[in-house]
């Protein structure tokens, strides 16, 4: 694809949350471009220690620590978009990020700056592993199943505890989060109406009501950082819905806390705004993939090293 014909085309920038993560991702793009070390360089200054080096070295059960992997995975992202740009590949109409990503996107349109981004993430993961102790709450993978089907299951499942859907990520991909007991008993209960469920190897419930108390001390932090205006609107996960007003863009991340991640309806309204072309911006390519099961005629493409990079500028 050439440049030009980016030029041509409405594309989004998208930016991957966590689960992405991997020891060794970023270091060729911090190695190959001046912009891209410059983002690590930042973010090792602000955090007071070296995440570049955990980026690049792991090992890689220090990077799955949810306090560290948010801002490493933040890092990469902006190191590959703000590369992009250097490269020049034209910047998006759009912007989103899946959950964590969704502070790549607003540092990616200057709505926030990078250093209050990767301090901040880094405490949001440290809330949210905080707020249930370990092993209490639980996430599943629903593949296959209908939704409705899916939310009655939840609900039957969840008696007294917490038990919801968390990401809605293709027609045919659905997490569910909650206590363990109530994630089991739906995972028993799915097993019926879904193609497959598989529970999930994460530190915590993520988009459900028992995040609730990482939302509330979250929310201080958020209303001391500068919020401005984005160079181009941000869909918000919590809404689906695009924005350009800083307030909304703050209280969109408050809420994402608990709330599920919308990925598809977000990924519709591009869509509907007639983007024909995604990039995903940042390390693997799990969004790629979702997209392929939301709609297989828009261009998936992504940038996480140098050869990525070449491939999106040809």
């Amino acid at each position: 694809m050439t440049q030009n014909n980016l030029r041509n085309l409405r594309m989004a920038i998208v930016f991957p949350g966590q689960g992405s993560q991997a020891p060794g991702m970023g270091k060729d793009l911090a190695e190959t471009f001046a912009v891209a070390r410059q983002v690590f360089e930042e973010a090792d200054d602000a955090l007071g220690f070296a995440i570049s080096r955990l980026c690049f070295d792991g090992p890689a059960e220090d990077l799955q620590l949810t306090e560290n992997t948010q801002p490493a995975i933040l890092t990469v992202s902006v190191a590959a978009f703000r590369a992009m740009l250097a490269a020049g590949i034209e910047a998006p109409a759009f912007v989103a990020g899946h959950s964590l990503g969704e502070y790549s996107a607003l540092v990616a349109a200057g709505a926030l700056s990078l250093s209050d981004a990767v301090r901040t993430v880094r405490a949001r993961g440290r809330y949210m592993q905080e707020a249930v102790p370990v092993g209490t709450g639980a996430m599943a993978a629903v593949i296959g199943g209908e939704l409705e089907a899916i939310e009655r299951i939840c609900a039957e499942a969840r008696g007294d505890q917490v038990c919801s859907i968390a990401n809605l990520n293709s027609p045919g991909q659905v997490v569910i989060a909650g206590n363990t007991e109530a994630v089991d008993r739906a995972v028993e209960l799915l097993s019926g109406v879904a193609r497959k469920v598989v529970k999930l190897k994460v530190s915590a419930p993520f988009h459900c009501a028992l995040m609730k108390p990482a939302q509330d001390r979250l929310a201080p932090d958020l209303a001391a950082l500068n919020f401005r205006a984005p160079a181009m609107p941000v869909v918000t996960n919590v809404d689906a819905r695009a924005t350009t007003a800083p307030d909304e863009l703050r209280d969109a991340l408050v809420r994402q806390v608990s709330a599920p991640v919308r990925w598809v309806e977000s990924m519709q309204l591009l869509m509907s705004h007639g983007v024909d072309t995604f990039v995903e911006a940042g390390p693997g390519k799990v969004l790629s993939g979702l997209m392929r099961q939301i709609n297989r005629d828009v261009k998936m493409l992504n940038v996480e090293d140098a050869a990525s990079l070449q491939k999106l500028s040809n």
